[in-house]
């Protein structure tokens, strides 16, 4: 079986495929001084040009531990997905270029979410502990917005 190891999640590893959701970096503060505010931290696209608009759902996926075998992606040409947990626990990321590459497998540290750019393969919503609920930001839209693909071999992902 091929393998792959966890990386940290990092808003510069992580560029290619979307954007990082966390407080860091900049900030201005509100709410008289008591709140700091990291404003526009993704790029959000819900397909206007497909009739599609911002759709907020929750998830409650099962948790998954390592190693973690997959041979499914997916992706969504018509608008990104945003991640945000509704717990602290860390959950696991797979993105990859396109389907004929390396895919990769990023962990995150617990207080960050993700924003997958519109059209990234990436792996199924994978929580590493429970309750495993996400508020998900999408595109709702009268257009289907998913394509699956099935490698002919799985992967499996170590901890790296």
């Amino acid at each position: 079986m091929r393998q792959i190891r966890t990386e940290p999640l990092t808003a510069e590893a992580f560029a290619p495929f979307g954007q990082v959701l966390e407080a860091a970096g900049d900030f201005r503060l509100i709410n008289a001084g008591l709140c700091r505010r990291h404003h526009d931290r993704a790029r959000l696209d819900f397909g206007a040009d497909t009739g599609g608009q911002a759709g907020i759902s929750v998830f409650q996926a099962q948790p998954r531990a390592l190693p973690y075998d997959f041979d499914l992606i997916e992706r969504h040409p018509e608008g990104s997905q945003a991640f945000v947990p509704l717990s602290s626990e860390p959950f696991l990321v797979i993105v990859s270029p396109d389907p004929q590459a390396v895919p990769r497998a990023f962990l995150t540290n617990g207080a960050q979410g993700i924003n997958l750019a519109r059209g990234t393969w990436h792996g199924v919503l994978t929580p590493l502990a429970a309750p495993g609920l996400f508020a998900v930001v999408d595109r709702i839209g009268p257009t289907p917005n998913l394509e699956e693909h099935r490698f002919s071999e799985a992967w499996r992902v170590i901890r790296g």
